[in-house]
């Protein structure tokens, strides 16, 4: 089966700035074969409706439109999603959160069996922060969603975050983004 990547920025940074994050996932995703198809969708920019829980108020979820569709669409063909997350405030990104929240509707979309088409697919993370220790509990978070849809978890890429550009002096952190998709990734 021929790889696809899904690479889901989170950061809030104004377009045209790049984060240390976007970087690091830049660098690691340099390193994939030119077959390996990449698609790269910034969370921030993408107009996703308010998420409303409506599983035991006997509500139905409709199809996703707009660029919920697009976000669907492009996680059901993806085979494995790269989650582009700087830590903020010890946690998950406004953006991505969002875009989890739908994981839920999706999974009670009727037709689109989301759960059990995720099954199989790869999560990966790229992260940066101040101090590792302070992105695991994020990190632990995303590891817990592969599980519950039984997805691979293959790993968490992190480096030294701060201001823009502060992560090219993390040579371990980029020395381990040249080897994050390691030699299965044409697989």
């Amino acid at each position: 089966m021929s790889r696809s990547f899904l690479f889901l920025n989170a950061s809030t940074r104004e377009p045209g700035i790049l984060g240390n994050t976007e970087e690091l996932a830049q660098a690691a995703a340099a390193m994939l074969p030119p077959a390996v198809s990449q698609q790269w969708l910034r969370l921030n920019e993408m107009r996703l409706s308010r998420f409303v829980d409506v599983r035991h108020a006997g509500g139905v979820y409709p199809m996703p439109e707009g660029d919920g569709r697009l976000l669907l669409d492009a996680t059901l063909a993806a085979s494995d999603l790269v989650f582009v997350s700087p830590v903020y405030w010890y946690s998950v990104p406004a953006p991505l959160k969002l875009y989890l929240d739908h994981w839920s509707a999706w999974m009670r979309v009727p037709g689109v069996d989301f759960k059990p088409r995720m099954a199989g697919k790869r999560l990966w993370v790229v992260t940066t922060s101040g101090h590792r220790a302070k992105a695991q509990p994020m990190i632990d978070s995303y590891a817990l969603c592969a599980e519950f849809l039984s997805m691979g978890f293959g790993g968490a890429l992190w480096g030294l975050g701060g201001a823009p550009g502060a992560v090219r002096a993390d040579e371990a952190a980029l020395a381990q983004a040249r080897r994050l998709f390691g030699e299965g990734a044409a697989d």
